[in-house]
C-alpha cells in the first residue's frame, strides 16, 4: 500500500503536506475513525479525501451540493489520471447508469454526487452493491439547519451512511460554528466518542482584515477607489444588491477603473466567461478580467492564488458567509486585505433578505395550495401568476422564490416553474408547517446579521473575533488587522 506522501507527490505534484492535512489523511487511513474538518477556504481540503480515496481497495462517495464546483473537481482529476466520475441532473440518463455501473464495478475510484442524488429509488438499488471504502461529505455545514446554507436532503447523512453499509466518513466545511458542529455528528448517526474533530483555525497571517465606518455613496467609492489603489492585483468587490452594484460599476466606468461584473440576472455564458477571464487574469483593455464587481453568486470554486484584495461594499448576512468569501484572498500567501465597509444603512438590505427568506408557515401553506389548485396555469404563466393569487406583486419580495425553492429542496415538488413543468409530488413537509421552527430560523438568521455587526465594531482583534464566532479555541491576536495595529500604535 502507498503512503499519502508517495500519492501527494505522484498524483498532485506537491512534496509535502498543508496544516493539518497529513494528521487527518492517517486519521483516516490508518486509525480508520471518521473525521470532522473545519478548514479555512483554500486549506486544501478535498486532498483529505482525494488521497485516501487513492489508497482504500474500495470506491469513494463524495457528497457536494454545488454542481459545478463537482464538475470542476472531477476534471482536475481526470488530469491527473485519476478515475473520477460526477452524477447530477445535468447528466443524460444513459451516462448516469454507464457511471454508476463502472462505479460499482470498481472502475471509479471517486463518485461525485449531489444529497437529492439519494432520493432515486434506481440510484440506491445500485449503489448498494459497490465496495465503498469511504463517504465524503463536502460543505457540511449544510447539514444543519442552523448554518447558512441548510439543505434538507444533507439532513439525512445518516440515513445514507446506513444504505451504504457505515462506510468510514469525513465531513468538511469552512464554516460551523459549535452548535453547527454537534448537528453535523448527530446528523451523521454518530456520537462525539465515535469522530475526531480538527480545527485548523484561522491560519491566514497574509490576509489583513479591516473594516471602515461609511456613510453614504460618495464616502464608499471613496474608500473602494483608494483601497484599489493601495492593493492593486485580482480584486473581489462584494455587493448584496445586482442595483447597488450596477451604480458602482457606472462610478468606477467614470473613474476610468476597468473591471467586469458578475450576478445571477447575466446569462449563463456571459458569467462563464466572466469568471474565465479573472481566473486567466486577463486584464486587456475589452475585459477588465483583473477587478470584478460580483454579487454572493461568484467564488464558490474560485482557486485563484493571487487575490490581493476582497471588498465587501455592504455588509454581508453572516460571519460564516464573510468568511468563506475573504478566504479566496490571499492563497499565495502573499499579503492581501479584506475590507468591509460598514454603512448603517444597507443593514436594512440584509434585514429585508432576513425577511424574504423566512415566510411564515401561513405562507407555505397559501403557496402549497396554489400550485395543488393551479400548477397548469403556473406553469403557463409563470411565477407572477402566483404572486397575484398571493395578492402582493412587489418586485422586490422574494418569499415566493423561498417558498418554491424551499418546496423543490424538501422534495414536495419536481421540475420547474421556469422550465414550465412544476408539479406536486408529496405533501407540504411538516418543518415547513412547523411556525415555532420557523420563527426560531428567523430568530437565528437575525442572531447571525447582529454577530455580522457585532464583528464590525470588534476593538480589540478581528481574527479573534472569528475563531470564536467558530469555537476555535487559543486563537492569538494576530498583529495584522486593523484592530491590532490601533492598539499598538500603528
Amino acid at each position: 500500500m502507498k503512503k499519502p506522501i508517495e500519492i501527494l507527490k505522484q498524483y498532485f505534484g506537491f512534496n509535502e503536506f498543508r496544516g493539518l492535512q497529513e494528521t487527518i489523511i492517517n486519521t483516516l487511513v490508518e486509525k480508520k475513525k471518521h473525521a470532522l474538518v473545519l478548514m479555512p477556504t483554500g486549506g486544501g481540503k478535498s486532498l483529505i479525501y482525494q488521497i485516501p480515496a487513492l489508497i482504500f481497495d474500495g470506491g469513494t462517495i463524495v457528497i457536494s451540493p454545488l454542481i459545478a464546483l463537482m464538475q470542476d473537481q472531477v476534471d482536475a482529476l481526470k488530469k491527473r489520471d485519476i478515475p473520477a466520475e460526477f452524477i447530477n441532473s445535468t447528466v443524460s440518463k444513459g451516462n448516469r447508469e454507464k457511471r454508476l455501473q463502472n462505479f460499482v464495478d470498481g472502475k471509479i475510484k471517486l463518485l461525485y454526487v449531489t444529497p437529492e442524488r439519494f432520493r432515486k429509488k434506481e440510484f440506491i438499488a445500485k449503489i448498494k452493491n459497490a465496495k465503498i471504502s469511504l463517504l465524503a461529505i463536502d460543505e457540511a455545514h449544510c447539514i444543519s439547519e442552523w448554518g447558512h446554507d441548510f439543505r434538507p436532503d444533507y439532513s439525512r447523512i445518516g440515513e445514507f451512511r446506513k444504505l451504504i453499509g457505515n462506510p468510514l466518513t469525513v465531513a468538511l466545511t469552512a464554516t460551523a460554528t459549535l452548535d453547527v458542529q454537534k448537528d453535523i455528528i448527530k446528523k451523521m448517526n454518530l456520537n462525539e466518542s465515535e469522530i475526531e474533530l480538527f480545527h485548523q483555525g484561522i491560519q491566514r497571517p497574509n490576509l489583513r482584515l479591516e473594516a471602515k465606518d461609511i456613510w453614504g455613496y460618495d464616502d464608499k467609492l471613496e474608500k473602494i477607489i483608494d483601497a484599489l489603489q493601495t492593493y492593486k492585483g485580482s480584486t473581489i468587490i462584494y455587493f448584496s444588491l445586482i442595483k447597488t452594484l450596477d451604480e458602482f460599476s457606472g462610478y468606477l466606468y467614470k473613474a476610468n477603473i476597468g473591471h467586469s461584473v458578475y450576478h445571477g440576472k447575466l446569462e449563463p455564458q456571459k458569467r462563464k466567461q466572466v469568471q474565465r477571464q479573472f481566473m486567466e487574469n486577463n486584464n486587456s483593455a475589452e475585459s477588465h478580467g483583473e477587478i470584478i464587481l460580483a454579487t454572493n453568486a461568484f467564488g464558490m470554486g474560485i482557486d485563484k492564488a493571487d487575490i490581493r484584495l476582497i471588498i465587501h461594499a455592504e455588509i454581508p448576512s453572516s460571519i460564516e458567509s464573510y468568511y468563506q468569501e475573504i478566504g479566496r484572498a490571499g492563497r499565495d500567501g502573499k499579503d492581501s486585505l479584506c475590507l468591509l465597509l460598514y454603512d448603517p444603512s444597507d443593514l436594512y438590505t440584509q434585514m429585508e433578505f432576513i425577511k424574504w427568506s423566512n415566510p411564515s408557515a401561513d405562507y407555505y401553506d397559501r403557496v402549497y395550495n396554489i400550485l395543488r389548485k393551479d400548477a397548469d396555469k403556473i406553469n403557463s404563466m409563470g411565477i407572477d401568476f402566483i404572486r397575484e393569487e398571493m395578492s402582493f406583486k412587489d418586485r422586490s419580495d422574494f418569499r415566493v422564490e423561498t417558498v418554491l425553492s424551499m418546496l423543490d429542496r424538501y422534495g414536495v415538488t419536481e421540475g420547474s416553474v421556469e422550465n414550465s413543468n412544476i408539479k406536486l409530488i408529496s405533501e407540504l413537509h411538516p418543518n415547513l408547517e412547523n411556525e415555532k421552527r420557523l420563527e426560531n430560523k428567523l430568530m437565528n438568521d437575525n442572531k447571525k446579521l447582529l454577530a455580522m455587526v457585532n464583528y464590525f465594531k470588534e476593538e480589540k482583534c478581528r481574527r479573534v473575533f472569528i475563531s470564536d464566532y467558530f469555537g476555535f479555541a487559543g486563537e492569538k491576536p494576530c498583529g495584522n488587522c486593523d484592530c491590532c495595529n490601533k492598539e499598538s500604535g500603528e
